[in-house]
């Protein structure tokens, strides 16, 4: 990413920074701050795609189903040399 930018150094050159977007994020700075990043429209879109697949949850609200599913869950045994890694602590 290139230097920041400052907001009215941005609005005066608008067009120039619109296409520097489609390369590369411009981060555009107010009073010495970063406010925003100036991104193109396809790495907004990846971005938004990677937030909602990231979605956590409080486990009140699993359902009692899953709640035992869980419970009742072993590990596949191809994976029981790493019990030897828990014994360790």
């Amino acid at each position: 990413m290139s230097d920041t930018i400052p907001a009215s150094e941005f609005t005066r050159n608008f067009g120039r920074y619109r296409m520097l977007a489609q390369r590369e994020a411009v981060a555009v700075s107010s009073h010495g701050s970063i406010t925003g990043y100036f991104v193109a429209p396809d790495e907004y879109e990846e971005f938004r795609r990677f937030k909602q697949r990231r979605r956590s949850f409080a486990t009140a609200e699993l359902s009692d189903e899953k709640v035992q599913a869980i419970g009742s869950s072993r590990m596949d045994e191809r994976h029981a040399h790493l019990d030897s890694v828990l014994e360790q602590k």
